[in-house]
């Protein structure tokens, strides 16, 4: 099925972790389809950020607080009064989670049961949609997609912690929410790529930060295996989700967002199409630090979404990647980096793959 993102316009929709890279580009497709879109979060969690470089502020109403701060967060959200929910604020990166886990779990954790605490003790929801993880899946390295059906059990800190944020959703759902007059869902995406992710231990930023250096690029696992999609991908599939729901409750559930089994590569053949676009002479050298555990196979099976929508991706890796690079070599040059990313989202929404 084809959405049409019009239905966002004049819509209130409240975002928590706007800031993020994640945020960031989400925020500017609702604005670009007219919504009223409030954001709270931190500040920024990088330097550089895409919501500072992107000018994200000017598009949105954007308020910094704490998820784990029930209070601030409710008189926020009682000021907007939000018929839309989507529930991005995390901490989103594995290491840190080994590094903080009482900050991991607070986060992930307890501010699922904030938000969900305000729109319980609210009138004005109507569709609500939480965004975890594939890595909310016990992981058994098995060479088939997860189905949403299977074990939740994330092994280390972030990835069980986003388990327990989608358990939290579930009880609250069946406990406060099961007459359908709130919509709830949560969406389990793969790793993502697009232009403006500035975190650490992701492997895209790190060729971006090393290309910038003219640097060798670092992969500690080129082996791993990643389901890979440009963030436009899952930010299309959450803003079609939480519309969907919102004219019709049954489309309520839980949602594997991952690219086609062509694109679940090694992450050693990821960095050697980013070389290829990027060009330049770079090259990348396998660099095992011994780090913490992290999956090495790992793909969702979404043959649920594609059925209950008639979704399926846009934009191959290759496609993905070019993007990346683009974007970067944009903001690189000093160039109109806002204009870059309406031109991305225009052309995604206008693609079919």
């Amino acid at each position: 099925m084809d959405f049409d993102l019009s239905f966002y316009k004049g819509k209130q929709v409240f975002i928590t972790g706007h800031t993020g890279f994640k945020g960031s580009w989400l925020c500017k497709m609702l604005s670009n389809a007219g919504a009223n879109v409030t954001g709270y979060s931190l500040d920024a969690p990088t330097v550089p950020s895409l919501f500072e470089i992107a000018g994200i502020g000017q598009d949105v109403q954007s308020v910094i607080g704490d998820i784990r701060d029930y209070i601030s967060l409710k008189k926020v959200f009682d000021e907007v009064q939000p018929e839309i929910v989507l529930h991005l604020a995390a901490q989103p990166i594995v290491r840190d989670g080994y590094k903080n886990p009482v900050y991991t779990y607070e986060t992930n954790v307890m501010g699922t049961v904030n938000i969900l605490e305000c729109i319980r003790n609210s009138t004005c929801v109507k569709s609500f949609l939480n965004i975890t993880t594939d890595k909310v899946y016990k992981n058994k390295e098995w060479e088939w997609g997860y189905r949403e059906n299977e074990e939740l059990d994330g092994f280390d800190p972030y990835s069980n912690s986003k388990s327990c944020s989608e358990l939290v959703t579930h009880s609250y759902k069946n406990s406060f929410f099961a007459d359908g007059e709130v919509a709830v869902s949560t969406a389990r995406a793969g790793n993502v790529i697009g232009g403006g992710d500035f975190a650490k231990d992701r492997i895209i930023p790190d060729c971006v930060r090393a290309a910038q250096n003219k640097e060798d690029i670092i992969v500690r696992n080129p082996f791993s295996t990643r389901p890979y999609q440009h963030v436009l991908e899952p930010l299309y599939v959450y803003l079609m989700i939480a519309a969907m729901q919102y004219n019709d409750s049954r489309y309520a559930d839980y949602y594997n967002v991952g690219p086609d089994d062509c694109d679940c590569l090694q992450t050693g053949v990821l960095v050697d199409i980013f070389v290829g676009f990027w060009g330049e002479g770079i090259k990348w050298v396998n660099y095992c630090d011994d780090g913490p555990h992290e999956a090495n196979f790992l793909k969702l099976d979404c043959s649920k979404l594609k059925s209950a929508f008639g979704w399926k991706p846009r934009w191959n890796l290759d496609k993905a990647v070019e993007k990346v690079v683009e974007w970067s070599k944009c903001w690189l040059g000093g160039n109109n980096v806002r204009a870059c990313r309406d031109r991305q989202i225009r052309e995604f929404i206008n693609s079919r793959k």
